[in-house]
C-alpha cells in the first residue's frame, strides 16, 4: 500500500513538473531535444514532457535597461552618463531572438550594440550639448542607430533616455560661468529696453503738454476773452443770490488789477482843477 502511494506521488510530481504557465505579457516556445518548435505559445497552461521538452518564455512587454557608461565627446573629454533603454521583443520574431541571442539577449546583443552606437554618436557631439537642449537630438540619433541594427533581430527600440550627465569639473564651471554671463546680458538688455521705453513715454508726455499749451495760447484771442466776460456776467445776472457789481466804466472784468495779498490799492486819478487851485493859494499865503 505504501509503495503504491509512493508511486502515485512520484507520477503526480512528474506530471506537475511538466506543466508550464505562460503569463499575459509573455510568449512561450517549446524546445525539444535542443530544437525549437515553430509554434509559439500564448498566455495559458501547457503540458510538456519534462525529460525531453522545455518551454522557453520571453517577455514581450516594454522593458527598461539601465546602463552607466563613459562616453567620449568631440573635444576629447569623457562624460559619465546614466542611460535608460526602453525596448521590447517583437512577438513575430521570438524564434529569431532565441536562435541568434538566446535567453541572455540583453548582454549578448542589446548592450553591445548600444555601447557602439552611443560612443559613435556622442563622439560627434560637444560635451556641453549633452547637458543642453541638444540632448534630445543625441537620444534620437542613438535610438535610430540601434533600431537599424536590432530591428531584424526581433527587438523594437522605443526610446533611449539620457537621465543624468556628469561633466568634467572644469567644463561644468565653464558652462555655469557662461550661463551666468548670459543671464547678466539679458538682464542688462531688459534694463536698457525699459529705459528707452520710459524716455519715449516722457517725450510723448512733454510733446502733449507743449501742444496743449500752444492750442490754449492760440485760442485766447481778445474776442474770446470778451465773450467769456459776457458769459460770466450773464451767469451772475441769472443767479438768485444778492450781488453788487462795481465797475469803473471800463471792461466789466479787468485783468490789470493785482488782487494778491499785500498789493497796494489803485491810486485815484488827479483832477487838473484841484491842482490849479492849489497853485493859486501858495502866493496868497506869502
Amino acid at each position: 500500500m505504501q509503495k503504491k502511494l509512493l508511486f502515485l506521488m512520484t507520477v503526480f510530481a512528474i506530471l506537475l513538473s511538466g506543466c508550464v504557465v505562460v503569463q499575459q505579457d509573455e510568449v512561450g516556445v517549446k524546445r525539444k531535444f535542443g530544437k525549437l518548435k515553430e509554434a509559439t505559445l500564448g498566455p495559458g497552461l501547457y503540458g510538456a514532457n519534462p525529460f525531453t521538452t522545455r518551454v522557453l518564455k520571453l517577455p514581450v512587454r516594454t522593458q527598461n535597461l539601465e546602463v552607466r557608461i563613459e562616453l567620449p565627446s568631440k573635444e576629447g573629454l569623457t562624460v559619465v552618463a546614466d542611460i535608460s533603454i526602453l525596448y521590447k521583443i517583437d512577438r513575430e520574431k521570438v524564434h529569431t531572438v532565441l536562435s541568434e541571442a538566446g535567453p541572455d539577449y540583453e548582454n549578448e546583443i542589446i548592450l553591445s550594440i548600444f555601447r557602439s552606437a552611443a560612443a559613435d554618436v556622442c563622439s560627434r557631439a560637444m560635451a556641453k550639448d549633452m547637458h543642453s537642449g541638444s540632448r534630445s537630438t543625441i537620444e534620437e540619433a542613438i535610438r535610430e542607430r540601434m533600431s537599424g541594427l536590432l530591428a531584424e533581430r526581433g527587438f523594437i527600440i522605443e526610446a533611449v533616455l539620457l537621465k543624468s550627465i556628469k561633466l568634467p569639473a572644469g567644463l561644468s564651471r565653464s558652462i555655469e560661468a557662461r550661463m551666468s554671463a548670459e543671464q547678466d546680458a539679458l538682464r542688462m538688455q531688459y534694463e536698457l529696453e525699459r529705459e528707452e521705453q520710459e524716455a519715449a513715454r516722457r517725450q510723448v508726455e512733454a510733446k502733449g503738454e507743449r501742444d496743449a499749451q500752444k492750442i490754449l495760447a492760440e485760442g485766447l484771442s481778445p474776442e474770446i476773452l470778451e465773450l467769456r466776460r459776457i458769459k460770466a456776467f450773464e451767469a451772475l445776472a441769472t443767479s438768485p443770490n444778492a450781488k453788487v457789481i462795481i465797475t469803473n466804466g471800463g471792461p466789466m472784468l479787468t485783468t490789470d488789477i493785482d488782487t494778491s495779498v499785500g498789493a497796494s490799492p489803485p491810486r485815484a486819478k488827479a483832477d487838473p482843477d484841484d491842482s490849479k487851485e492849489k497853485a493859486e493859494e501858495k502866493p496868497r499865503a506869502k
